[in-house]
């Protein structure tokens, strides 16, 4: 009876590591399939703060970089309840309209609602497509089946343990449990060994960007070009030093 918890092991394990692997090249591939990466002239020298964040973190850091700049500049007001509410109400850029749009005409807004509401904006799609279509970011397609491929990985990994756990109690008595262990051991060592290496690859930009994002990231840390901003671009809200800045992104506005 054992011998099927293993033989079912054994196949999830196998499987959820192929579906990596098939959703790791796929996302390789997307680049190199973007006509504009072709070129690497067509690639920006370096990110802006907005592209940063996008790349780092998605539409909702992007949202956050986004809304603290406008507070400094005294655009905004972040409350430390978690509303925004605006001070300037023309915007001066493309994204900074977009905030404004979000936050809608009343001038006040949850700020979960506003990155909400930014994420859907035509200003984020923009500045997704042309990352996508510069080889920076992955497309929406690519980064899904890498995300779900990574965790059914993990679930597999779960399911190794407690089939293990399952064939141990339905081993015959006189079976050495040692043994059933060790056979369990393989697609353990397969699936477990595969989401450590797949975690480690897709760290630390797993949803958004590509190798060459990537390397533009870390030459964007590097140079330290608007660090305050660039630091909550890439490192998220614990990155701000502010502590109401940091209160009002961290509170749900309830």
């Amino acid at each position: 009876m054992w011998l099927l918890f293993l033989v079912i092991a054994s196949v999830a394990a196998a499987l959820s590591c192929a579906q990596v692997c098939r959703a790791a090249v796929a996302a390789a591939d997307a680049p190199r399939q973007a006509p504009a990466a072709v070129d690497d002239e067509l690639r920006p020298a370096e990110l802006t703060v907005y592209e940063t964040a996008y790349l780092a973190g998605g539409p909702q850091r992007l949202a956050d970089v986004a809304l603290v700049s406008m507070a400094q500049k005294r655009r905004l007001l972040l409350a430390h309840t978690g509303w925004a509410s605006v001070v300037a109400p023309v915007g001066r850029d493309a994204m900074e309209c977009a905030v404004l749009a979000a936050i809608g005409p009343e001038g006040q807004r949850r700020i979960p609602d506003v990155r909400d509401g930014l994420a859907a904006t035509d200003a984020v799609r923009a500045l997704s497509d042309r990352l996508v279509a510069a080889g920076l970011a992955l497309p929406d397609h690519a980064r899904t089946a890498v995300g779900t491929a990574v965790r059914q990985l993990r679930h597999s990994v779960l399911l190794v343990v407690l089939a293990a756990a399952a064939a141990l109690w339905a081993a015959p008595p006189d079976t050495w449990s040692g043994l059933v262990l060790a056979w369990f051991a393989l697609p353990l060592i397969l699936a477990g060994g595969t989401w450590v290496m797949a975690r480690r690859e897709f760290h630390p930009y797993p949803d958004r960007a590509t190798p060459a994002g990537e390397r533009l990231l870390r030459r964007q840390v590097r140079s330290g070009a608007g660090a305050a901003l660039t630091a909550l671009a890439v490192h998220g809200r614990a990155a701000l030093h502010d502590p109401a800045l940091r209160a009002a992104l961290h509170s749900s506005g309830a």
